[in-house]
Protein backbone atom coordinates (compact mmCIF):
# COMPACT_ATOMS: atom_id res chain seq x y z
CA UNK A 1 0.00 0.00 0.00
CA UNK A 2 1.22 3.61 -0.78
CA UNK A 3 2.78 6.17 2.14
CA UNK A 4 0.37 8.41 1.71
CA UNK A 5 -2.15 6.04 3.16
CA UNK A 6 -0.47 5.60 6.33
CA UNK A 7 0.31 9.37 6.20
CA UNK A 8 -3.56 9.60 6.33
CA UNK A 9 -3.96 6.94 9.08
CA UNK A 10 -1.34 8.90 10.60
CA UNK A 11 -3.69 12.08 10.17
CA UNK A 12 -6.59 10.44 11.65
CA UNK A 13 -5.28 9.28 14.63
CA UNK A 14 -4.04 12.67 15.23
CA UNK A 15 -7.34 14.95 14.83
CA UNK A 16 -9.34 11.90 16.56
CA UNK A 17 -6.64 11.83 19.52
CA UNK A 18 -7.44 15.64 19.67
CA UNK A 19 -10.99 15.27 20.01
CA UNK A 20 -11.38 12.41 23.20
CA UNK A 21 -7.73 12.78 25.04
CA UNK A 22 -9.27 15.93 27.18
CA UNK A 23 -11.01 12.82 28.92
CA UNK A 24 -7.68 12.03 30.16
CA UNK A 25 -6.37 15.10 31.59
CA UNK A 26 -10.03 16.77 32.51
CA UNK A 27 -9.08 16.43 36.61
CA UNK A 28 -5.93 18.81 35.85
CA UNK A 29 -7.47 20.73 33.48
CA UNK A 30 -10.57 22.04 35.76
CA UNK A 31 -8.56 22.65 38.89
CA UNK A 32 -6.19 25.13 36.93
CA UNK A 33 -8.79 27.11 35.29
CA UNK A 34 -10.68 26.88 38.24
CA UNK A 35 -13.91 25.32 36.68
CA UNK A 36 -15.79 21.85 37.73
CA UNK A 37 -14.78 18.70 35.92
CA UNK A 38 -18.64 18.58 34.64
CA UNK A 39 -18.29 21.57 33.05
CA UNK A 40 -14.65 21.12 31.30
CA UNK A 41 -15.89 17.62 30.14
CA UNK A 42 -18.41 20.20 28.29
CA UNK A 43 -15.12 20.92 25.84
CA UNK A 44 -15.25 17.18 24.58
CA UNK A 45 -19.25 18.11 23.91
CA UNK A 46 -18.58 21.29 22.35
CA UNK A 47 -16.12 19.54 20.19
CA UNK A 48 -18.13 17.06 19.15
CA UNK A 49 -21.17 18.77 18.04
CA UNK A 50 -18.98 21.49 16.10
CA UNK A 51 -17.97 18.33 14.05
CA UNK A 52 -21.19 17.26 13.77
CA UNK A 53 -22.69 20.27 11.83
CA UNK A 54 -19.67 21.53 10.61
CA UNK A 55 -18.46 18.43 8.60
CA UNK A 56 -21.50 18.57 5.98
CA UNK A 57 -21.13 22.22 5.27
CA UNK A 58 -17.70 22.30 4.86
CA UNK A 59 -17.78 19.09 2.33
CA UNK A 60 -20.19 21.46 0.53
CA UNK A 61 -17.92 24.78 0.97
CA UNK A 62 -14.68 23.45 0.01
CA UNK A 63 -15.86 21.21 -3.03
CA UNK A 64 -13.77 22.25 -5.30
CA UNK A 65 -10.60 23.13 -3.25
CA UNK A 66 -7.62 20.76 -4.10
CA UNK A 67 -7.19 18.23 -1.34
CA UNK A 68 -3.42 19.27 -0.34
CA UNK A 69 -4.83 22.81 -0.07
CA UNK A 70 -7.68 22.10 2.15
CA UNK A 71 -5.50 19.78 4.41
CA UNK A 72 -2.69 22.24 4.12
CA UNK A 73 -5.12 24.89 5.43
CA UNK A 74 -6.89 22.58 7.85
CA UNK A 75 -3.64 21.53 9.85
CA UNK A 76 -2.39 25.16 9.91
CA UNK A 77 -5.64 25.98 11.82
CA UNK A 78 -5.14 22.84 13.97
CA UNK A 79 -1.71 23.79 14.98
CA UNK A 80 -2.74 26.92 15.65
CA UNK A 81 -5.82 25.93 17.95
CA UNK A 82 -3.37 23.63 19.59
CA UNK A 83 -0.51 26.10 20.38
CA UNK A 84 -2.78 28.46 21.75
CA UNK A 85 -4.66 26.23 24.10
CA UNK A 86 -1.56 25.20 25.55
CA UNK A 87 -0.59 29.33 26.71
CA UNK A 88 -4.58 30.16 27.26
CA UNK A 89 -5.12 31.40 31.41
CA UNK A 90 -9.36 31.46 30.37
CA UNK A 91 -11.62 28.44 30.30
CA UNK A 92 -13.56 30.41 27.96
CA UNK A 93 -11.10 31.24 25.48
CA UNK A 94 -10.13 27.24 25.92
CA UNK A 95 -13.54 26.66 24.86
CA UNK A 96 -13.28 28.79 21.60
CA UNK A 97 -10.20 27.27 20.87
CA UNK A 98 -11.61 24.14 20.73
CA UNK A 99 -14.78 24.98 18.40
CA UNK A 100 -11.76 26.41 16.05
CA UNK A 101 -9.77 22.89 16.46
CA UNK A 102 -13.16 21.03 15.63
CA UNK A 103 -13.88 22.90 12.62
CA UNK A 104 -10.66 22.42 11.08
CA UNK A 105 -11.11 18.41 12.21
CA UNK A 106 -14.72 18.40 10.49
CA UNK A 107 -12.95 19.92 7.07
CA UNK A 108 -10.13 17.69 7.21
CA UNK A 109 -11.26 14.41 8.44
CA UNK A 110 -14.53 12.93 5.64
CA UNK A 111 -12.28 14.27 2.61
CA UNK A 112 -9.33 11.98 4.38
CA UNK A 113 -11.56 9.05 4.07
CA UNK A 114 -12.92 10.12 0.34
CA UNK A 115 -9.53 10.72 -0.89
CA UNK A 116 -8.82 7.21 0.22
CA UNK A 117 -11.69 5.81 -1.43
CA UNK A 118 -11.14 7.70 -4.29
CA UNK A 119 -7.17 6.95 -5.21
CA UNK A 120 -7.81 3.17 -3.58
CA UNK A 121 -8.02 0.45 -6.69
CA UNK A 122 -11.73 -1.03 -7.26
CA UNK A 123 -10.90 -4.15 -5.56
CA UNK A 124 -9.00 -2.35 -2.13
CA UNK A 125 -11.74 0.59 -1.64
CA UNK A 126 -12.94 -0.99 1.89
CA UNK A 127 -9.33 -1.79 2.68
CA UNK A 128 -7.64 1.59 2.28
CA UNK A 129 -11.01 3.42 4.18
CA UNK A 130 -9.69 0.44 7.25
CA UNK A 131 -6.35 2.00 6.69
CA UNK A 132 -7.61 5.23 7.49
CA UNK A 133 -9.71 4.11 10.17
CA UNK A 134 -7.47 2.30 12.09
CA UNK A 135 -6.56 6.14 13.18
CA UNK A 136 -10.17 5.66 15.13
CA UNK A 137 -9.12 3.03 17.10
CA UNK A 138 -5.23 4.04 17.45
CA UNK A 139 -6.07 7.20 18.88
CA UNK A 140 -8.43 5.17 21.51
CA UNK A 141 -5.71 2.62 22.59
CA UNK A 142 -2.83 4.72 22.07
CA UNK A 143 -3.33 8.68 21.56
CA UNK A 144 -5.21 9.13 24.57
CA UNK A 145 -3.13 6.94 26.93
CA UNK A 146 0.04 8.86 25.56
CA UNK A 147 -1.78 12.29 26.03
CA UNK A 148 -2.56 11.62 29.62
CA UNK A 149 0.61 10.75 30.36
CA UNK A 150 2.02 13.78 29.35
CA UNK A 151 -0.73 15.85 30.78
CA UNK A 152 0.09 14.02 33.81
CA UNK A 153 3.76 14.35 34.36
CA UNK A 154 4.29 17.94 33.16
CA UNK A 155 0.81 19.43 33.05
CA UNK A 156 -2.55 19.56 30.82
CA UNK A 157 -0.54 22.19 28.47
CA UNK A 158 1.66 20.21 27.47
CA UNK A 159 -0.67 17.88 25.86
CA UNK A 160 -2.05 20.42 23.65
CA UNK A 161 1.43 21.61 22.97
CA UNK A 162 1.88 17.60 21.58
CA UNK A 163 -0.68 17.75 19.53
CA UNK A 164 0.43 21.02 18.12
CA UNK A 165 3.70 19.04 17.30
CA UNK A 166 1.93 16.14 16.00
CA UNK A 167 -0.22 17.99 13.74
CA UNK A 168 3.49 19.82 12.50
CA UNK A 169 4.74 16.40 11.66
CA UNK A 170 1.62 15.15 9.86
CA UNK A 171 1.63 18.67 7.90
CA UNK A 172 5.22 17.90 6.66
CA UNK A 173 4.36 14.26 6.23
CA UNK A 174 1.62 15.29 3.88
CA UNK A 175 3.65 17.96 1.71
CA UNK A 176 5.88 15.02 1.19
CA UNK A 177 3.72 11.95 0.37
CA UNK A 178 0.37 13.15 -0.81
CA UNK A 179 -0.50 12.63 -4.37
CA UNK A 180 -0.24 15.71 -6.34
CA UNK A 181 -3.25 16.96 -8.16
CA UNK A 182 -4.28 19.77 -10.83
CA UNK A 183 -6.93 20.29 -8.61
CA UNK A 184 -10.44 18.79 -7.17
CA UNK A 185 -12.06 17.72 -9.94
CA UNK A 186 -15.57 19.56 -11.13
CA UNK A 187 -17.90 19.03 -8.49
CA UNK A 188 -21.54 18.99 -8.78
CA UNK A 189 -23.79 21.92 -8.38
CA UNK A 190 -24.85 21.95 -4.77
CA UNK A 191 -28.59 20.94 -6.01
CA UNK A 192 -26.82 18.26 -7.59
CA UNK A 193 -25.65 17.14 -4.29
CA UNK A 194 -28.59 17.72 -2.88
CA UNK A 195 -30.22 15.45 -5.03
CA UNK A 196 -28.43 12.67 -4.70
CA UNK A 197 -28.08 13.13 -0.64
CA UNK A 198 -31.72 12.83 -0.82
CA UNK A 199 -32.08 10.01 -2.74
CA UNK A 200 -33.31 6.91 -0.67
CA UNK A 201 -30.43 4.06 -0.76
CA UNK A 202 -27.78 7.24 0.93
CA UNK A 203 -30.29 8.92 2.94
CA UNK A 204 -30.96 5.30 4.34
CA UNK A 205 -27.67 4.08 5.11
CA UNK A 206 -26.76 7.31 6.69
CA UNK A 207 -29.60 7.03 9.05
CA UNK A 208 -28.48 3.57 9.63
CA UNK A 209 -25.01 4.25 10.78
CA UNK A 210 -26.38 7.15 13.33
CA UNK A 211 -28.33 4.06 14.62
CA UNK A 212 -25.75 1.70 15.14
CA UNK A 213 -23.68 4.13 16.68
CA UNK A 214 -26.43 4.59 19.57
CA UNK A 215 -25.83 1.47 19.98
CA UNK A 216 -22.40 0.71 19.99
CA UNK A 217 -21.41 3.59 21.63
CA UNK A 218 -24.27 3.55 24.73
CA UNK A 219 -22.96 0.12 25.39
CA UNK A 220 -19.04 1.05 25.66
CA UNK A 221 -19.88 4.36 27.00
CA UNK A 222 -21.85 2.70 30.08
CA UNK A 223 -19.82 -0.79 29.83
CA UNK A 224 -18.40 -0.33 33.45
CA UNK A 225 -21.21 -0.27 34.69
CA UNK A 226 -23.17 -2.73 33.33
CA UNK A 227 -19.93 -4.91 33.97
CA UNK A 228 -20.27 -4.22 37.34
CA UNK A 229 -23.90 -4.99 38.13
CA UNK A 230 -23.51 -8.44 36.36
CA UNK A 231 -20.03 -9.81 37.14
CA UNK A 232 -17.85 -9.34 40.32
CA UNK A 233 -15.26 -7.63 38.17
CA UNK A 234 -13.22 -5.07 39.78
CA UNK A 235 -10.96 -1.90 38.30
CA UNK A 236 -8.61 -4.35 36.74
CA UNK A 237 -10.99 -6.43 35.05
CA UNK A 238 -13.00 -3.72 33.67
CA UNK A 239 -9.60 -2.32 32.48
CA UNK A 240 -8.91 -5.78 31.14
CA UNK A 241 -12.64 -5.33 29.23
CA UNK A 242 -11.95 -2.28 27.75
CA UNK A 243 -8.38 -2.98 26.36
CA UNK A 244 -9.59 -6.38 24.59
CA UNK A 245 -12.13 -4.25 22.93
CA UNK A 246 -10.03 -1.78 21.72
CA UNK A 247 -7.28 -4.59 20.61
CA UNK A 248 -10.35 -6.53 19.03
CA UNK A 249 -11.70 -2.98 17.56
CA UNK A 250 -8.18 -2.66 15.91
CA UNK A 251 -8.22 -5.94 14.58
CA UNK A 252 -11.99 -5.93 13.31
CA UNK A 253 -11.84 -2.31 11.10
CA UNK A 254 -9.08 -4.55 8.86
CA UNK A 255 -11.05 -7.86 8.41
CA UNK A 256 -14.30 -5.65 8.07
CA UNK A 257 -12.60 -3.64 5.06
CA UNK A 258 -11.44 -7.05 3.86
CA UNK A 259 -14.93 -8.98 4.04
CA UNK A 260 -16.37 -5.60 2.22
CA UNK A 261 -14.03 -5.97 -0.77
CA UNK A 262 -14.78 -9.47 -0.97
CA UNK A 263 -18.42 -9.89 0.07
CA UNK A 264 -19.35 -6.44 -0.45
CA UNK A 265 -20.86 -4.07 1.56
CA UNK A 266 -23.89 -5.15 2.17
CA UNK A 267 -22.79 -8.68 3.19
CA UNK A 268 -20.20 -7.49 5.49
CA UNK A 269 -22.92 -5.34 7.06
CA UNK A 270 -25.37 -7.99 7.38
CA UNK A 271 -22.71 -9.94 9.26
CA UNK A 272 -21.68 -7.35 11.23
CA UNK A 273 -24.83 -5.89 12.40
CA UNK A 274 -25.90 -9.90 13.51
CA UNK A 275 -23.08 -10.83 15.30
CA UNK A 276 -23.44 -7.32 17.54
CA UNK A 277 -27.24 -8.27 18.22
CA UNK A 278 -26.96 -11.55 19.04
CA UNK A 279 -23.85 -10.71 21.22
CA UNK A 280 -26.33 -8.03 22.90
CA UNK A 281 -28.60 -10.93 23.25
CA UNK A 282 -25.90 -13.23 24.98
CA UNK A 283 -24.95 -10.03 27.57
CA UNK A 284 -28.81 -9.63 28.19
CA UNK A 285 -28.91 -13.83 29.09
CA UNK A 286 -25.94 -13.35 30.93
CA UNK A 287 -27.32 -10.11 33.20
CA UNK A 288 -30.19 -12.27 33.79
CA UNK A 289 -28.55 -15.02 35.39
CA UNK A 290 -25.72 -12.58 37.06
CA UNK A 291 -23.22 -12.69 39.20
CA UNK A 292 -22.45 -14.09 35.78
CA UNK A 293 -18.40 -15.52 35.36
CA UNK A 294 -16.33 -12.50 34.13
CA UNK A 295 -14.46 -14.74 31.66
CA UNK A 296 -17.50 -15.29 29.94
CA UNK A 297 -18.47 -12.33 29.72
CA UNK A 298 -15.75 -10.14 28.54
CA UNK A 299 -15.48 -13.43 25.50
CA UNK A 300 -18.91 -11.80 24.68
CA UNK A 301 -17.53 -8.49 25.52
CA UNK A 302 -14.78 -9.01 23.01
CA UNK A 303 -16.65 -10.19 20.03
CA UNK A 304 -19.25 -7.04 20.43
CA UNK A 305 -16.18 -4.68 20.80
CA UNK A 306 -14.79 -5.77 17.39
CA UNK A 307 -17.73 -6.04 15.37
CA UNK A 308 -18.62 -2.85 16.82
CA UNK A 309 -15.72 -1.38 14.67
CA UNK A 310 -16.10 -3.88 11.75
CA UNK A 311 -18.84 -2.21 9.84
CA UNK A 312 -17.25 1.58 9.65
CA UNK A 313 -15.07 0.50 6.54
CA UNK A 314 -18.24 -1.17 4.85
CA UNK A 315 -20.76 1.88 5.76
CA UNK A 316 -18.27 3.95 3.76
CA UNK A 317 -17.59 1.86 1.06
CA UNK A 318 -21.27 1.94 0.47
CA UNK A 319 -21.47 5.47 0.46
CA UNK A 320 -18.69 5.80 -1.67
CA UNK A 321 -20.17 3.44 -4.25
CA UNK A 322 -23.25 4.98 -4.23
CA UNK A 323 -23.05 8.85 -4.00
CA UNK A 324 -20.35 9.08 -7.03
CA UNK A 325 -19.20 12.42 -6.85
CA UNK A 326 -20.68 13.75 -3.96
CA UNK A 327 -19.39 10.90 -2.07
CA UNK A 328 -17.43 13.24 -0.26
CA UNK A 329 -19.98 15.25 1.18
CA UNK A 330 -22.23 11.52 1.85
CA UNK A 331 -18.93 10.75 3.84
CA UNK A 332 -19.38 14.23 5.92
CA UNK A 333 -22.80 13.84 6.38
CA UNK A 334 -22.40 10.12 7.95
CA UNK A 335 -19.24 11.68 10.28
CA UNK A 336 -22.20 13.99 11.67
CA UNK A 337 -24.39 11.00 11.64
CA UNK A 338 -21.53 9.04 14.03
CA UNK A 339 -20.68 11.72 16.37
CA UNK A 340 -24.60 12.63 16.51
CA UNK A 341 -24.91 8.89 17.17
CA UNK A 342 -22.22 8.83 20.02
CA UNK A 343 -24.31 11.91 21.64
CA UNK A 344 -27.34 10.10 21.28
CA UNK A 345 -25.96 6.79 23.09
CA UNK A 346 -25.02 8.61 25.72
CA UNK A 347 -28.26 10.47 26.44
CA UNK A 348 -30.04 7.07 25.80
CA UNK A 349 -27.81 5.05 27.89
CA UNK A 350 -27.81 7.05 31.23
CA UNK A 351 -31.43 7.34 31.15
CA UNK A 352 -32.26 3.75 30.82
CA UNK A 353 -29.43 3.13 33.13
CA UNK A 354 -31.14 5.14 35.89
CA UNK A 355 -34.33 4.02 35.12
CA UNK A 356 -34.30 0.55 33.71
CA UNK A 357 -31.51 -0.69 35.12
CA UNK A 358 -28.35 -1.81 33.08
CA UNK A 359 -29.90 -4.98 31.77
CA UNK A 360 -31.55 -3.06 29.61
CA UNK A 361 -28.43 -1.70 27.66
CA UNK A 362 -28.01 -4.59 25.67
CA UNK A 363 -31.97 -4.94 24.70
CA UNK A 364 -31.78 -1.24 23.43
CA UNK A 365 -28.27 -1.74 21.52
CA UNK A 366 -29.82 -4.89 19.48
CA UNK A 367 -32.68 -2.58 18.80
CA UNK A 368 -30.62 -0.31 17.46
CA UNK A 369 -28.64 -3.02 15.34
CA UNK A 370 -31.93 -4.41 14.30
CA UNK A 371 -33.27 -1.21 13.36
CA UNK A 372 -29.98 -0.29 11.63
CA UNK A 373 -29.93 -3.77 9.47
CA UNK A 374 -33.92 -2.98 8.40
CA UNK A 375 -32.95 0.28 7.13
CA UNK A 376 -30.25 -1.24 5.38
CA UNK A 377 -32.29 -3.89 3.60
CA UNK A 378 -34.77 -1.45 2.90
CA UNK A 379 -32.29 0.53 1.24
CA UNK A 380 -30.33 -2.50 -0.81
CA UNK A 381 -33.86 -2.89 -2.53
CA UNK A 382 -34.88 0.29 -3.50
CA UNK A 383 -31.12 0.38 -4.87
CA UNK A 384 -32.07 -2.86 -6.92
CA UNK A 385 -35.49 -1.09 -7.95
CA UNK A 386 -34.27 1.72 -8.98
CA UNK A 387 -34.86 4.47 -6.39
CA UNK A 388 -30.89 4.81 -6.30
CA UNK A 389 -27.92 4.06 -8.94
CA UNK A 390 -27.03 0.37 -9.10
CA UNK A 391 -23.08 0.34 -8.75
CA UNK A 392 -20.30 -2.25 -8.45
CA UNK A 393 -19.49 -1.04 -4.97
CA UNK A 394 -23.15 -2.36 -3.63
CA UNK A 395 -22.84 -6.09 -5.13
CA UNK A 396 -23.87 -9.12 -3.23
Amino acid sequence: MPVWLFVLLAAGFVLYTDDYVIAGILPELARDLGVAEAQAGQLITVFSLTVAVAAPVAAVVFARVPRRYLFTAALLVFIAANAAAAFTPSFAVLMALRVVAAGAAASMTPAVFAFAAQHAPAEKVGRYIAVVSLGVTGSIAAGVPVGTWIGGHFGWRATFAAMALAGIAVLVAIAAALPREKDAGEAPGLGEQLRTLRRAPVSLGLLANCALMTGSMMMLTYLAPFLADTTAAGVNERALAFSLSGLAGIACIWLGGSASDRWGPDRALAFGIGTITVSMALLWGLWLLRPAPFSLVIVVGTVWGGMAFWNSPAIQARLHALAGPVAPQALALNTSGTYLGVAAGGAIGGLALSSLGAGALPLIAAGSGLGALLLLTVARRLTVTGAGPVTSGDRG
